[in-house]
This record gives C-alpha cells, structure tokens and sequence, in this order.
C-alpha cells in the first residue's frame, strides 16, 4: 500500500490567526510529507507492505511505528481543523463529554492541563473505548491510543515544530487557541 500526503479541506493560510500558513506549509508540507515518504520506503518488502495505517501503529515497532505513528497522527490533527471551526461540540461527542467530565469547560482545562503537562515532545488525545467512554490519554513522541485499543477522536500536537513559528515555547497558548478552529463535525464523524 503506498501512503499519500493527506489533502487539507482549506487553504494554507485559512487557519490564521491559530496556525500560520508558514507553519501549515512546514508541518503539514514538509514534515508531515517525511514522515510519509519514510514510510513508503519501510513497508516496501515489508510484512507491512499491504498493511493499512492502523495496523502498521498497532504492531510495528522501531522505525515503522515511528513514521507510521505520524503520519496517523498527522492525518487526524490536519482534517480535525476548519476556519469555520471553534464552539463547543453538540451531538453524541457532547453527551459523553458531559457524562465524563460534567461539562465542556471541565474537560477543556483537563485536556489542555494534559497537553501542557507533557513533558518532551508528544500528543494529547481525546479518546474513547468499544462503550464509547471517553478519556484523555498523553502519548509521548508518535504514540497513538490506538495501541491501547481505543479511538482517537480529538487530537493536539504538543511538539514543538507544530506551535513555535506562532508562538514560541507558549504551549498553554497554542493549545487554548487550537479550540478556535476544531470541527466538531469531524470529531463526531469519529465517535
């Protein structure tokens, strides 16, 4: 199987203020196409050859997890966004928000205190189980929840190549703006 560069739903500099286009085009353009190229050439001769990207994360390790890992990262972080993005979700992802958290707001400040939390570089997930319950899980460098048996809904990049260019080593403000641009019709998809 060989992976492409995922296609974004909007213009480089459609996310501005929140991500800049120069960091869409470096993230997304550049980095994000390593990571995909590097892959192509591992599952070449591979037992991961005609593996989909899920089953790659799930049982490689090493370089292949690593790479495999980003790009399945990278895939959900880049088409969870819109610039008609932002509010608060509505519909079955809200219900289990509130059911698990007590409130929108609550799991916001849990989320983002994960994110900041991180040490290194790495991930913060909104996750659920086969119920549909709903956590938060940190994932250090290119970990994914679906090595846990869960769904990846909602993802933030807390390296530092996805907020530097906009905002320095403000972690805290990256991920409070990044609420501005989630579509919640993409989350609920995923739910």
């Amino acid at each position: 199987m060989k992976f492409e560069l995922v296609k974004l739903s909007y213009a480089s500099d459609a996310l501005e203020p929140v991500i800049s286009k120069t960091t869409v085009e470096f993230h997304h353009g550049k980095h994000l196409l390593t990571y995909v190229n590097n892959l192509n050439n591992l599952v070449t001769g591979s037992k991961f050859e005609n593996a989909g990207l899920e089953t790659i994360v799930r049982e490689s390790e090493g370089g292949m997890f690593n790479n495999a890992g980003q790009v399945l990262n990278h895939n959900l972080y880049f088409t969870q966004f819109s610039p008609n993005g932002g509010g608060e979700p509505s519909g079955m992802v809200a219900k289990a928000i509130n059911a698990a958290w007590g409130s929108f707001e609550n799991f916001r400040k849990e989320f983002e205190a994960a994110g900041v939390g991180l040490f290194g570089s790495g991930w913060v997930w909104l996750a659920k189980d086969k119920d549909g319950k709903l956590s938060i899980t940190k994932e250090t460098n290119a970990g994914n929840p679906v090595t846990k048996g869960l769904t990846p809904l909602l993802g933030f990049d807390v390296w530092e190549h996805a907020y530097y260019l906009d905002f320095q080593n403000r972690r805290a403000d990256h991920l409070s703006n990044l609420w501005k641009i989630v579509d919640w019709n993409v989350v609920e998809s995923r739910y």
